[in-house]
């Protein structure tokens, strides 16, 4: 039986030790290929200017710049530290200037007009928020009609065996620690379809691997 879902903080990570631990386990996770990258891509996001929500030291979106043409990218974290650290690695990208830019914020209430992104993308941040109705509204909100959107993040009822291998992966043991929050604090396949039934998201599909859930869609 799958335990009763734990929040988790919606206040990310903020404190600089803790943001370079991060930084360091998500640098590796990148250099293995272990983020959701090509995820995003074969869900039809490749180009036009995206929204990153949540995107901690800023791997992900930085590396879907990397494999994309004509894409912009704006990263939204709660966290100003995180998103210092993002900043920093965008420079070592070497990307144009504006081609990546960061904004605090938190995902609640996105602090954008309406209809200005192509696409919207983010993984492992849909567990900390604490309004997931409202959050995926804000997401229809500011997405162009025809722009997709996909969300990405770790499940809760995953194998125990899966669960134990991403324990050995994490080396260091905070990050480890708030590895298990966030697998506490995460969904199962059928807690969100029920959210999402409560959203006005017009076409979404939920798919599964052993670790995570992921969520495509499209604004008609």
């Amino acid at each position: 039986m799958t335990r009763h879902r734990v929040i988790e903080t919606d206040e990310g990570i903020q404190d600089e030790i803790d943001v370079a631990s991060y930084d360091r386990m998500m640098r590796g996770l990148r250099d293995r290929g272990w983020i959701y990258t090509e995820e995003i891509i074969k869900s039809g996001i490749t180009k036009g200017t995206a929204l990153e929500i949540g995107p901690g030291p800023g791997y992900l979106g930085l590396e879907w710049l990397r494999k994309t043409i004509d894409s912009k990218l704006v990263g939204l974290d709660i966290s100003p530290s995180m998103a210092e650290m993002a900043e920093k690695n965008a420079v070592e990208y070497a990307f144009s200037e504006g081609r990546a830019v960061y904004v605090v914020n938190n995902a609640k209430d996105l602090p954008f007009e309406d209809e200005v992104f192509d696409a919207v993308f983010t993984t492992n941040s849909l567990h900390e928020w604490d309004d997931p109705v409202h959050t995926f509204n804000e997401i229809h909100r500011v997405l162009k009609t025809g722009g997709r959107f996909f969300v990405g993040d770790l499940r809760r009822d995953m194998n125990f065996l899966i669960k134990t291998f991403m324990k050995l992966v994490v080396r260091e043991k905070e990050m480890r620690k708030g590895l298990v929050t966030s697998i506490n604090a995460a969904y199962t396949r059928e807690e969100l379809l029920d959210l999402l039934k409560k959203t006005v998201i017009d076409e979404f599909e939920i798919t599964t691997n052993p670790m995570s859930l992921m969520i495509k869609g499209l604004k008609l």
